[in-house]
C-alpha cells in the first residue's frame, strides 16, 4: 500500500532506491520484478546513500527536474543501521525524498527490535518473560532528529491514503531533502488478522500512539486529531506482541502517549520555529 500510493503520486518519472527488507524481497525474486518505474536495490544501511548519488547524476545530466528521486529503508534500516546514511543525505541537502516503512521492528531478518519498536513489545531479541516484559525503551523520536536538518518531514498512516498522498506531493515539490515516516502495520510480527490491518492503523491514530504531523521550515502542524481518543488498551489487546501486559504496563504506556500529546498540542498552538 504504501509504494501504490507514492507511485500513485511520483508517476512514472519516479526512480525508487529500496533498501534490503521485506518490501525488496517480494517485489524482486530475481529474475522477476514487480515494479515499472527505474528502480534500485540498495543494501540494508545506505538506500539514502544510493538515492544522494542518484540525485548528484541527474544534476550532472541536466535532468533533475523531470524526476522524482525516493529512497525507501524499513524502520531498523532508517533508525538504526542507515541512519547515518540519512544524516548525510540531510546534511548535504540532496533533493530526495526518504520514507520510513515503519513496522516497528526488523520483520525481514526475523522480528527483532529496532529503535521504532514500542515499549514492551515482544520480538524475538526482545521476548516477554516473567522478568523483563518486551522491550524496555520507548521508540526514537526520528521525525524531530531530522526536521532538526532542515528537511520538510511528515508522518502518515496507511488508514489515510489521501493523508498520506498530499504529503508526498508536498515532499516532492520542497526544495531539499524530506522525509515522510509512514505507519504500516505488520500481521506477521505484530501477530494480528491480515483482515485487522486498516482497522488497527486506524487505531493508532485513535488512540494518539501514532499522530499525524508535519514540521515544515522549521514549524510544527498537526494535520488531524483523534474525534474521540480511545485508551490505548483497545490497540494494545488487539496484537499477540502485547498479549503479556498487565494493567500496570497499559498505565505506563497510557501515561507516556498522554504526555506526548500534550507537548504536541502545544508545539502546535504555539506556532514557533523550532529548527
Amino acid at each position: 500500500m504504501v509504494v501504490r500510493y507514492i507511485l500513485k503520486v511520483g508517476g512514472p518519472d519516479t526512480i525508487v532506491c529500496n533498501s534490503t527488507g521485506c518490501l525488496e524481497v517480494f517485489s524482486t525474486p530475481y529474475p522477476r520484478t514487480s515494479w515499472k518505474v527505474p528502480w534500485i536495490h540498495a543494501a540494508f544501511e545506505n538506500s539514502a546513500a544510493v538515492a544522494s548519488g542518484v540525485d548528484r547524476a541527474l544534476r550532472a545530466k541536466g535532468v533533475r527536474d523531470k524526476w522524482n528521486v525516493v529512497a525507501i529503508g524499513g524502520d531498523g534500516g532508517s533508525f538504526d543501521i542507515g541512519f547515518g546514511a540519512i544524516s548525510g543525505m540531510l546534511e548535504r541537502g540532496h533533493k530526495v525524498l526518504y520514507v520510513c516503512y515503519d513496522n516497528e521492528a526488523y520483520m525481514n531478518t526475523g522480528i527483532q527490535r529496532s529503535g521504532a519498536t514500542p515499549k514492551f513489545a515482544s520480538t524475538t531479541t526482545t521476548p516477554a518473560g516473567k522478568v523483563i516484559p518486551g522491550k524496555q525503551e520507548f521508540h526514537k523520536p526520528l521525525p524531530f532528529i531530522v526536521a532538526a536538518h532542515g528537511a520538510y518531514v511528515a508522518t502518515a498512516n496507511v488508514a489515510f491514503p489521501h493523508d498520506f498522498m498530499a504529503k508526498v506531493k508536498k515532499a516532492f515539490a520542497f526544495d531539499g531533502p524530506s522525509y515522510i515516516q509512514v505507519f504500516s502495520p505488520c500481521p506477521t510480527g505484530w501477530r494480528h488478522p491480515t483482515e485487522l490491518t486498516i482497522e488497527i492503523a486506524k487505531l493508532a491514530f485513535n488512540t494518539n500512539i501514532f499522530p499525524l504531523f508535519e514540521i515544515e521550515n522549521g514549524i510544527f502542524k498537526l494535520n488531524r486529531k483523534p474525534a474521540k481518543q480511545l485508551p490505548v488498551e483497545e490497540y494494545l489487546q488487539r496484537q499477540g506482541r502485547f498479549k503479556h501486559l498487565k494493567e500496570e504496563h497499559f498505565a505506563e504506556i497510557q501515561k507516556h502517549v498522554d504526555a506526548e500529546w500534550q507537548k504536541l498540542l502545544k508545539l502546535d498552538e504555539s506556532g514557533l520555529k523550532l529548527f
